[in-house]
């Protein structure tokens, strides 16, 4: 499958899994407060931005970061390439290239997630309340996953799925963190609450509980999501599974195996990197881990384009 039709399901996995990760960001920042953001509104809005490295692109269309303003464009605007109603679509349109060589089921949840979006109106979320809104977001795009889980044969179109997914996971669970550590570092407040809003936004405050009990302090959150080897939202954790999705696919005789094999090894890397941590890690030393696993994580992907597709990798 080192064609198009590989490209288009490594995306359908990254798309959508691009899709539920940033609306758990925009959960995020809706909890994150400090002092700053009570005096200048602007602020918080502005910090959302930034985390999802758009503020460029927002900038050419608004001049201030207002709730509407910044809500419309990450999630419903056609024209930014990684808005959630994007997101969607270029999923879509994705799939629907490969709709005779899938389940049907797939195209139905999929269809559906995105005609409900694109009924959608700034409006209707600020009206509604932002978070019944996008946790129906994280609730059909888990339902995508489910579906996918229950019924594609475990063969390569599935294995370039998951490679797709799990590789956009760790990049956001890094970008979350990151997101977090910075505004902790220049707020200069108290990291218990940022940190306690993080394990919410992925679903990992009861499973960090049962690691450390009552321990939370900011290391012990940031080790977990980073290095644990069991909850499924961890850098660690996606690294061994997009390993293993790697070192399924199987190629056809002719094709060649050094970049594959190479993919396979640069993902092994990090979880092994990972599985060899200090004990002792410093604020500082996460942010430098941080951004050494967000370059890893680019790296890889541009390592996947070469071992299995033809053509230019599609836009990130």
């Amino acid at each position: 499958m080192l064609n198009r039709n590989a490209e288009a399901l490594f995306w359908v996995g990254r798309y959508m899994e691009r899709a539920e990760n940033h609306a758990r960001l925009i959960d995020v920042h809706y909890h994150i407060q400090h002092e700053g953001d009570f005096s200048d509104e602007e602020h918080k809005w502005a910090r959302l931005i930034d985390a999802l490295g758009a503020r460029s692109d927002y900038l050419l269309q608004f001049d201030a970061f207002t709730e509407r303003d910044v809500l419309s464009f990450i999630t419903l605007d056609r024209g930014y390439i990684n808005s959630l109603f994007s997101c969607v679509s270029r999923a879509r349109t994705n799939l629907r290239t490969l709709r005779e060589k899938l389940p049907g089921e797939l195209w139905e949840v999929m269809n559906s997630f995105y005609l409900w979006l694109g009924e959608k109106k700034v409006a209707d979320i600020l009206s509604e309340a932002p978070y019944p809104f996008y946790k129906g977001i994280k609730e059909r795009a888990a339902m995508f996953l489910g579906m996918e889980q229950s019924v594609m044969l475990r063969e390569n179109e599935w294995h370039f799925i998951e490679s797709g997914r799990f590789l956009e996971r760790a990049e956001n669970t890094v970008r979350i963190l990151q997101s977090v550590v910075h505004a902790i570092q220049g707020a200069g407040a108290p990291p218990y609450p940022y940190l306690q809003a993080v394990l919410k936004s992925v679903s990992a405050q009861q499973s960090f509980r049962r690691h450390y009990a009552d321990a939370v302090a900011a290391e012990h959150i940031i080790r977990f999501l980073i290095e644990s080897d069991a909850f499924p939202r961890s850098v660690r954790f996606s690294f061994a599974k997009l390993e293993e999705h790697l070192a399924g696919i199987e190629l056809d005789a002719g094709e060649a195996q050094l970049p594959h094999e190479k993919a396979v090894r640069q993902a092994a890397k990090v979880r092994a990197e990972l599985a060899c941590l200090d004990e002792e890690m410093s604020m500082e030393d996460s942010e430098r881990l941080l951004h050494y696993l967000m370059n890893a994580s680019q790296k890889l992907g541009k390592g996947m384009a070469a071992a299995f597709f033809r053509i230019e990798e599609a836009s990130a």
